[in-house]
């Protein structure tokens, strides 16, 4: 007969259950240290590229402002039309990531260099038609009910910024390949040595130093144009001529165009051109609302815009690390590793704008003071408004942060067409009239426009997020 199992007694079954359990426990904790490591190795060098970028273009406003703020109001349309033409290629553009990411996570070599080849060339095919919106952007800044000296003014700054078209788009399209095969770190170190380049053509050319034409706003344009042909022909050297970069050999039948991969990027990135002008139009139309409701509202909303748009940078480069991550999953056909990189991302990026946020919270008194400077009419009113914004903002920053990971995610599926849907159902069906009604319809004013951001952006996030959780649980990867 058996022997009685004395209570509470393991019998050698039960200790060998409980040690795979405990091996399996461990294995996956593993597993989760490594993706948190190689997410934040990828993610610290993009987001300092993109800090790095502002810094060019805070520079570029900083020279600007000496020349009065007609000037500056001018260089501010000029980035407006300059950037909803850019934003179309960009987006585009960057379609090559996930192709590259997929590619190399299945140990392709050849799909690599013919998706970075592809992206070439759809750059330069964009950059043609995308010139030509800035080229004639004087008439469109008339059309918009600008006055005339400003928008001539505009004009002088986009004839310089029209030509650098291409070179930025190629260099976006070598970033893209850069960072999908696990080396961001060159396009960093190139952004970083622009920065000063940058700031001594500005300075040469607006006021034309050391015997060169004083230019003015066009030379601030051809400034930004000269160091985006330098920064590209510095990624194309790495690109090139360093390993592991020159091992893709990927100048090899350059002149030959692959329609059928230029189709894919395209059903690709254009959705996401089209995702990028939806939340870009919202604040747009959100900066109009504002200017309906006052002057001080409208300042006020300009530096709450600009203090998100800095925090956004941060889980901006989180999300260029998660396409590439979850894109290295899908080619491996690693179904766990492709949830599991979703879920670190989002977690890390939470993590960070919480901390981000309650910084900006317990400083948003001083943050105000330092961009008004004390300087402008009605300084106090302004201050004490764009403090209110940036503590309404608080879930804001949140939610923005985490729709930005979690489309991240989906384009390392590529997966970019009902995140565009989602996109027009949080930002305009949702979010846009939202704003409107509480900013003009109830006492909230310009407190209630961003109500309706948060609000609208807390949906299109959660709906991105929804998305992700289903197509990884049912392995429905597109």
């Amino acid at each position: 007969m058996l022997a009685a199992r004395k209570p509470g007694s393991m019998t050698p079954m039960d200790e060998t259950i409980g040690t795979s359990r405990s091996r399996r426990a461990g294995v996956s904790r593993h597993h989760l240290v490594v993706e948190f490591a190689e997410t934040a190795r990828l993610a610290l060098p993009m987001a300092l590229t993109q800090l790095s970028q502002i810094a060019m273009m805070t520079t570029d406003l900083a020279f600007i402002g000496r020349l009065g703020g007609e000037a500056v109001a001018a260089a501010a349309l000029a980035g407006t039309v300059y950037f909803v033409s850019f934003t179309f290629g960009m987006g585009l553009t960057s379609a090559v990531a996930p192709l590259v990411a997929q590619a190399f996570g299945a140990e392709d070599p050849t799909m690599v260099r013919r998706s970075l080849r592809t992206g070439l060339w759809a750059a330069l095919l964009l950059s043609l038609p995308i010139m030509m919106f800035p080229l004639r952007g004087e008439q469109t800044l008339l059309l918009l009910g600008q006055t005339p000296q400003t928008a001539r003014l505009a004009q002088h700054y986009l004839f310089g910024l029209a030509w650098g078209v291409a070179p930025a788009l190629w260099f976006l399209a070598i970033r893209s390949f850069m960072g999908a095969v696990n080396r961001p770190q060159p396009v960093l170190w190139i952004t970083l040595a622009a920065i000063p380049v940058n700031a001594l053509l500005v300075y040469l050319l607006m006021y034309g130093k050391f015997g060169l034409p004083r230019l003015e706003l066009f030379g601030a344009g051809l400034a930004t144009t000269l160091v985006n042909c330098a920064t590209f022909v510095a990624a194309l050297w790495l690109a090139t001529r360093r390993k592991p970069f020159s091992d893709y050999r990927i100048l090899v039948r350059l002149w030959r165009i692959d329609w059928s991969l230029m189709r894919e990027l395209f059903v690709i990135g254009l959705p996401m051109s089209l995702a990028f002008l939806m939340e870009y139009g919202m604040f747009s139309a959100a900066s109009l609302l504002m200017g309906l409701i006052g002057t001080t509202a409208l300042a006020a909303h300009q530096i709450a815009l600009q203090v998100t748009a800095i925090l956004f940078m941060i889980p901006l480069g989180i999300s260029m690390a998660a396409t590439v991550r979850v894109g290295h999953a899908v080619g491996r056909d690693d179904a766990p590793g492709i949830r599991r990189a979703g879920l670190v991302a989002m977690l890390l990026g939470i993590a960070i704008a919480l901390v981000l946020t309650l910084a900006v919270v317990a400083t948003r008194f001083d943050i105000a003071e330092f961009f008004l400077g004390g300087t402008t009419d009605n300084a106090d009113a302004t201050t004490a408004l764009a403090a209110t914004l940036l503590l309404v903002g608080a879930s804001f920053f949140v939610t923005d942060a985490m729709q930005g990971i979690a489309a991240g995610c989906l384009r390392g599926l590529k997966d970019t067409h009902l995140p565009l849907l989602f996109a027009g159902l949080g930002y305009w069906l949702i979010g846009f009239p939202l704003s409107w009604v509480l900013g003009f319809h109830t006492r909230l004013g310009a407190t209630g426009v961003w109500v309706g951001l948060s609000i609208g952006t807390a949906v299109y996030a959660t709906l991105l997020v929804l998305r992700f959780r289903r197509l990884t649980r049912t392995g429905a990867v597109p």
